[in-house]
């Protein structure tokens, strides 16, 4: 599967009948991400900012939240566009149902609207009357990827956790159900399944609790790569680097986890890219193209040490 690369044309300037060039303004895009204490947001940060100086057709003003529960601050950051008159507003939601209601707001203001990463729920925008596309992966088919890896290393029978993303948030929900999938097919015997709201230290307490009710646990599946960082960390305190982990979104962080084996797998999502295309697509808008429609798939990748 490829990303398409969509780029609007740059604006050049208006030429008045006196002969003096007056340049356009230039549209301003409001991008909205999750935690910037995650590794993989931090990255999608860079590539957004990194886009903007490429292509310098545009202003980007790019918020964050503070935590990955932090849901508030991106209503907030909605309305602060809206007030502010951007011409656009991307972004990966925390939680799918909550922010429908203030991006129909921002719609209904004449701001063009990029879900992204993290796909709103269908319910919810059915129930207000909001039609919006989502630029993003298959959270689930990803997820199934790196469940698939650890089915294949343990084999029938292995006993495995999952440690899930926030509930609220779909790609929360088609991961678990992605290492569901891998579990059934692999005839995996599944222990438990509890969230860790995508964070590092919650989730390191998380496993060491499960690994204490059942320590003959063989495998871990951790719906982001920060909550398998948390997850390793807990099986090295507790000795146990027997015990395979697969995680999801190949930060950084953890490729060199992946070279010495200490994590299993990671799935690439692409985000410095996810993030910069969906700007793309929001300013051919802005730029008087069609609006999106349904589903625009990006790209994964299951990253291993094989």
């Amino acid at each position: 599967m490829k990303l398409i690369n969509f780029v609007a044309a740059a604006a050049t300037g208006i030429l008045l009948s006196t002969g003096i060039a007056i340049a356009e303004e230039k549209p301003v895009v409001g991008l909205i991400m999750k935690s910037l204490a995650n590794e993989f947001f931090q990255n999608m940060l860079e590539g957004a900012e990194a886009h903007a100086e490429a292509r310098g057709d545009y202003e980007l003003r790019a918020v964050g939240m503070q935590n990955e529960t932090d849901f508030e601050s991106q209503i907030n950051a909605v309305e602060n566009f809206i007030t502010q008159g951007v011409d656009a507003i991307v972004v990966a939601p925390a939680d799918s149902k909550a922010m429908v209601r203030p991006l129909k707001r921002a719609m209904e203001a004449g701001i063009v609207v990029v879900n992204f990463d993290v796909a709103l729920d269908e319910g919810a925008k059915k129930q207000q009357g909001v039609e919006l596309a989502f630029v993003g992966p298959d959270n689930r088919g990803g997820a199934k990827l790196a469940g698939d890896a650890l089915g294949q290393a343990l084999g029938e029978g292995a006993k495995v956790v999952i440690i899930e993303g926030n509930p609220g948030a779909d790609n929360a929900t088609q991961r678990r159900m992605g290492f569901e999938d891998s579990v059934a097919e692999y005839k995996l015997e599944l222990l438990d399944s509890r969230t860790a709201h995508w964070e590092t230290e919650e989730a390191n307490q998380l496993l060491a609790n499960m690994l204490t009710a059942n320590p003959d646990i063989q495998g871990v599946m951790a719906a982001n790569d920060s909550m398998a960082i948390g997850a390793v960390k807990a099986l090295e305190a507790a000795g146990r680097t027997d015990i395979k982990v697969v995680g999801f979104d190949a930060i950084p962080a953890v490729l060199p986890m992946i070279e010495d084996g200490r994590l299993l797998a990671s799935v690439d999502q692409f985000g410095k890219e996810m993030a910069a295309n969906s700007i793309d697509l929001a300013l051919e808008v802005v730029a008087g193209g069609p609006a999106l429609e349904g589903w625009v798939k990006t790209p994964i990748e299951l990253v291993s040490g094989k």
